[in-house]
């Protein structure tokens, strides 16, 4: 579904992804690890035309690079950026009402707002809540739950679990494998090793810009070689 070939991308005069490639098949969790700093959140970016880059991205057979971000996401790739990207002047129900203007029309959509508050109940009892005064893990789950709403084919997720309590984490797990049950695959940007690891099939480790490990959750925890060199702290 998703096909990254010799992928480069740059802030300005700093090159920071040196030839990444990847692959995301439909309905398969894909996680993209690695420390702070060498070019998961750029890959990212990069593939939903945020910065400046160059090299092949194919989605459904199609060439993304060079088309706007907005066109992109009409496609069918969804991004949920590290930022909680959230209106903070509209209520939740607001918020998931907005997410709805991206879905494609030619389909039944697999998400609905019921969908919604069954999985995350803390968003039904803040339905009508500004987004604004949520907390962060509110306002994580807000941002995933509006990107579902557009009826993504792909989603893509930035550093989901980063400041959310335990519990909050477990139902995020979840929803990941509720998602790509229904068909969505997900490439996921993540910090925890050991979510990744449960609910990937495959992984990739980054290091300074290009990929460095390709491969299932069971050859990552035989190779201590790369875990040590790329990922302990």
């Amino acid at each position: 579904m998703l096909e990254v070939k010799d992928l480069h991308a740059y802030y300005g005069k700093s090159h920071i992804l040196h030839g990444v490639h990847l692959q995301v098949a439909k309905g398969e969790i894909v996680s993209l690890l690695g420390r702070n700093g060498v070019g998961r959140s750029t890959t990212i970016k990069a593939i939903m035309g945020q910065v400046d880059s160059e090299g092949s991205v194919m989605f459904k057979g199609e060439q993304m690079l060079g088309l706007k971000a907005y066109q992109i996401a009409h496609k069918g790739l969804g991004y949920v950026p590290e930022n909680r990207d959230i209106f903070p002047t509209l209520t939740v129900e607001q918020n998931l009402i907005l997410g709805l203007k991206g879905a494609k029309p030619d389909k039944s959509a697999r998400w609905s707002i019921a969908d919604m508050y069954r999985l995350f109940p803390r968003l039904q009892e803040r339905a009508r809540v500004e987004a604004g005064v949520l907390s962060g893990g509110e306002q994580q789950m807000l941002t995933l739950c509006r990107t579902l709403m557009g009826d993504p084919d792909l989603i893509m997720i930035d550093e989901p679990t980063e400041g959310l309590a335990p519990k909050i984490v477990e139902l995020v797990a979840e929803l990941f494998n509720e998602i790509a049950k229904r068909g969505v695959s997900i490439l996921l940007v993540e910090q925890k090793l050991a979510i990744a690891l449960n609910i990937s099939q495959r992984l990739y480790v980054m290091g300074h810009g290009h990929i460095v490990f390709e491969g299932t959750p069971a050859e990552l925890r035989e190779n201590s070689t790369i875990r040590k060199e790329w990922l302990e702290v």
